[in-house]
């Protein structure tokens, strides 16, 4: 019985401790400097001559949670003939316009991009695949 009631309270004692840890990593400040995917899911991505290149299709993040790569959708209209491109995260850039409003940009034209492996979104695993055209 003695055994029974040490184990038991081992167990509560590690218990307590994973929940004290999981808490105090849910409780840390956040950068002034962070935004949220919202500002760029669905953002056009221009070229550094301010011509629209495409849009941020999925952000797409690491085992480790770090954002890993962009999907940017480029080409088509209205959805036909539309190319969809891996671009690593740090390709893309935030630039402000005239009026301060931020844009997002890189250094790449629509056509290089165009020319660029495609990929497509497989629903079955949840994940994006190299395009078989």
């Amino acid at each position: 019985m003695i055994k029974l009631a040490s184990i038991v309270v081992i167990g509560l004692a590690i218990s307590t401790a994973a929940v004290a840890q999981t808490a105090a990593r849910m409780n840390h400040s956040i950068s002034p400097s962070s935004t949220t995917v919202t500002n760029w899911y669905k953002q056009s991505v221009y070229d550094p001559k301010d011509s629209k290149i495409g849009e941020i299709a999925d952000v797409l993040v690491d085992k480790s949670g770090r954002i890993d790569s962009v999907i940017v959708s480029v080409g088509g209209f209205l959805g036909a003939g539309e190319k969809d491109v891996s671009v690593p995260f740090d390709a893309i850039h935030v630039t402000n316009k005239n009026n301060n409003k931020w844009y997002l940009v890189m250094n790449a034209t629509k056509d290089q991009m165009k020319e660029a492996p495609g990929f497509t979104y497989n629903k079955d695993s949840t994940s994006w695949v190299p395009d078989k055209k």
